[in-house]
C-alpha cells in the first residue's frame, strides 16, 4: 500500500472522521485470493485521495451466513454487535467489495437499528471516475474480450447491474454477455452456500456449468464483483483444466491496473 490504513479507533483518537468506512468482510480479510481484491480497492481509494478507515479487529461477520442458514438468533447477535460498534463511531457511509455484506448491511441492519448509506465498491468506483477523482489510463485491457458474471446479492437482490458494466466500458473492453445474465443470470453456487459444503447430488456442479457458459464466449477474462463468485469461477476453470490463460478478476483489480 502507498500509505498505512487507519482504523476508526485511530481516527477517533485524532478527533477526526473519515469520508467512508471500508467494510472489508470475512473473505477480504482472511482468504488469500480475496485479500488481493481488498488491497486493490484500498489502493484505488488512496490514489483517489479518499480519507477512509477500516474497523480492523472491531469488524465482525455481518451474520449473513447464519441468516441464510436459518439461524436468526446467531444473525441478530452478530448484527447487533456490529451495529453497536458502527453507531459508536457515528458511521454514515459504508463501502464494501462483498455483495453479501452489502446486502446485509444495506437491507437487514436498518430493522435492528443500524441505518447507513451502503454502496458496493463498483458503485463507489464509478462515482470516483465520473467525478474525475481517478482517471483511466487505458490500453491494458482495451479491446480484450471480457464477460461479467452478475453476483446474486448484487444483481437480483439489489438490482445493481449497470455500475459494473459502466466500469468495464470505461476500460474500453469488448464486453461479452453470457446467455444468462443480469436478471436471468445463473448463480455460481456461492449464493446458495455451495462454497462452504460438498455439492448436492446431480450431473454437474453449478459453478462448472456457469464457467462453461462463460467459456462459450472465449473470453480473455471473466470479471466478477464478489470474492465468493471469484472463488467459485476460479474453481470452475480449474475443473476444466484451463490452460488458455483465462483469468478471473475482480473489477477493482482491473481498474487498479488501468489508472493513470
Amino acid at each position: 500500500m502507498e500509505r498505512p490504513i487507519k482504523t476508526m479507533a485511530e481516527f477517533k483518537a485524532e478527533g477526526k472522521s473519515p469520508e467512508i468506512l471500508f467494510w472489508v468482510g470475512c473473505a477480504g480479510s482472511f482468504d488469500d485470493r480475496a485479500k488481493k481484491i481488498t488491497k486493490s480497492f484500498a489502493s484505488l481509494l488512496q490514489k483517489a485521495n479518499i480519507e477512509f478507515a477500516i474497523l480492523g479487529q472491531e469488524e465482525g461477520c455481518t451474520g449473513d451466513p447464519a441468516k441464510r442458514a436459518g439461524n436468526e438468533f446467531l444473525f441478530q447477535m452478530q448484527a447487533l454487535m456490529n451495529i453497536e460498534v458502527l453507531n459508536s463511531y457515528e458511521i454514515k457511509k459504508i463501502v464494501t467489495a462483498c455483495p453479501h455484506c452489502f446486502n446485509t448491511l444495506k437491507n437487514e441492519y436498518p430493522q435492528l437499528g443500524g441505518t447507513y448509506e451502503v454502496l458496493h465498491h463498483t458503485q463507489f468506483l464509478l462515482s470516483l471516475l465520473n467525478e474525475g477523482r481517478i482517471k483511466v489510463k487505458g490500453g491494458i485491457y482495451k479491446g480484450k474480450k471480457i464477460t461479467f458474471h452478475d453476483p446474486c446479492y448484487l444483481g437480483r437482490a439489489n438490482d445493481v447491474y449497470e455500475a459494473p458494466r459502466e466500469l468495464l466500458a470505461q476500460l474500453e473492453v469488448n464486453l461479452l454477455e453470457m446467455k444468462r445474465c443480469k436478471q436471468n443470470g445463473l448463480c455460481c453456487g456461492a449464493g446458495g452456500a455451495q462454497m462452504f459444503k460438498e455439492p448436492e447430488p446431480g450431473i454437474k456442479d453449478i459453478n462448472v456449468e456457469r464457467t462453461e457458459e462463460a467459456l462459450l464466449l472465449n473470453p480473455d477474462i471473466i470479471a466478477t464483483g464478489c470474492p465468493f463468485c471469484n472463488t467459485m469461477l476460479t474453481d470452475g476453470l480449474q475443473s476444466k483444466n484451463n490452460n488458455s490463460q483465462i483469468y478471473v478478476k475482480d473489477l477493482a483489480e482491473l481498474l487498479n491496473e488501468n489508472l493513470s
